[in-house]
């Protein structure tokens, strides 16, 4: 029995595949460009079809080899080998020479997508094969986690962006880390903080369950992978939240103190001004008056003042 993969490729359903299409933020979409979907396959020995596509699709080989034929010229792709399939309504066919062969592959979406593909050194319509560095390999594998964790949502709409533009950076020769993601055990504590809007306040303990990990193994894992110590991280993430839900109209700082775990509207009030540097109130002001410049009085508090 067949299926088919969103993106484009079809394979039978004991194929092992992976995917996931993204929902562009309103900032991401204003960019021209963005990934539209992407994913992985295990391939065996044979044949596979390639759907019919409106997106332009980078097609990388993980590992093997494969033969590309596409408006009935073949390309061979060997491991570490890359091409971009043009935006098309032609079915195309992927055969795998050895045993196995592993694809990952991105479609990009976006009225400034052909010039990406330009970017990335392909043609519109014809395939070229060209050789990917390793930092491309890791950027494409990252690209396709990301995507598979947070399908169907904005949620990484700004990560995924980035690691698009170091796609082509990297093309470029533009120096680019290899680290550009977080290891799986702080990153699903990261996605069960976010996933929650901030509203708990686990302890250390319960994020380095959440892990699977050693209480200190993972606060120094923490640290050293984000930068600051897990419950700082947590209190900034409920400040950026907060910032957010005070944009809305009729809010009030004591409804958002709740809204991120802070009951205490005073304490709230505290911990908003030492990281954000003014009161929640003072931030409704300079939200509702965009006119209004903040102005610090000779006890240092602050105030939003008309200029």
């Amino acid at each position: 029995m067949e299926s088919w993969l969103f993106t484009g490729l079809e394979v039978s359903d004991e194929t092992l595949t992976v995917e996931g299409w993204h929902k562009p933020g309103s900032l991401t979409q204003s960019s021209g460009v963005w990934i539209h979907a992407a994913g992985g396959a295990m391939l065996d020995r044979g044949p596979h079809s390639l759907k019919q596509s409106p997106n332009f699709v980078w097609l990388a080989v993980a590992s093997g080899e494969v033969t590309l034929t596409c408006r009935g010229d073949p390309l061979k792709l060997g491991e570490s080998d890359t091409c971009v399939l043009p935006a098309s309504r032609r079915k195309s066919q992927l055969t795998v020479e050895g045993d196995h062969a592993r694809v990952l592959w991105l479609a990009l979406e976006g009225p400034l997508a052909p010039m990406a593909v330009r970017k990335l050194g392909a043609l519109l319509n014809v395939p070229l094969r060209q050789a990917a560095l390793p930092s491309q390999m890791y950027l494409a594998q990252t690209i396709v986690q990301v995507m598979v964790r947070h399908s169907g949502t904005a949620n990484a709409t700004y990560q995924l962006q980035h690691l698009l533009y170091g796609l082509i950076a990297s093309h470029w020769g533009q120096p680019v880390s290899m680290d550009a993601m977080l290891s799986h055990e702080v990153a699903k504590v990261v996605d069960w903080l976010r996933a929650d809007q901030y509203r708990s306040n686990p302890s250390l303990a319960e994020m380095a369950a959440v892990s699977r990990m050693p209480m200190e193994t993972f606060r120094k894992r923490f640290v050293s992978e984000v930068g600051m110590p897990p419950l700082s991280y947590l209190l900034r993430c409920k400040m950026e939240r907060a910032k957010d839900l005070l944009r809305e109209p009729n809010c009030t700082v004591r409804q958002v103190g709740a809204d991120v775990g802070m009951q205490d509207p005073y304490h709230f009030s505290k911990q908003f001004k030492a990281i954000v540097g003014i009161s929640p109130s003072v931030f409704i002001r300079l939200v509702s008056n965009p006119e209004a410049t903040i102005r610090r009085d000779y006890r240092g508090k602050n105030a939003a003042d008309k200029p």
